[in-house]
């Protein structure tokens, strides 16, 4: 009678354990669609992505504080199209950027085509429409 009551309560732990393995198991899977699914839209985005625009300035000067606007209306209105970012060189965490992209003066606009190559560079004011022009040598429309 002993061996009988072990035997089923091993065949009951057994089934549980079971049933806990199928359901993290269906979970893996799902977390897993989840994951590809990121995967996919993020390659989807980035292959749209035909420049990436950068601004290195501060938000204490007077230049880069009338550029703001600006880099503001290109990345809204090239949105999928341009990624647009903003780096603070006056502050610790920009600071690295300005050596990385070798700034002399601030502001100053870097733009990279679709496979991170620089391909335009300018130093001071930038006029919309004068960003605008070189945005499309990369195929920005």
């Amino acid at each position: 009678m002993q061996k009988l009551k072990i035997f089923g309560i091993g065949l009951i732990c057994l089934s549980c354990l079971h049933i806990s393995c199928r359901d993290a198991s269906s979970q893996s899977e799902s977390a897993s669609q989840k994951t590809e699914m990121a995967l996919a839209e993020k390659t989807e985005t980035t292959e749209k992505i035909k420049a990436t625009f950068i601004e290195l300035g501060s938000m204490n000067c007077v230049p880069c504080k009338m550029m703001a606007p600006i880099v503001e209306e290109i990345r809204i209105e090239y949105t999928g199209q341009v990624k647009v970012i903003f780096y603070d060189v006056w502050k610790p965490e920009g600071r690295p950027y300005a050596a990385q992209y070798k700034i002399r003066a601030i502001p100053t606009q870097v733009f990279l085509d679709a496979n991170g190559k620089e391909y335009f560079r300018h130093e001071g004011y930038f006029p919309k429409d004068e960003i605008i022009s070189v945005l499309k040598k990369a195929g920005v429309e």
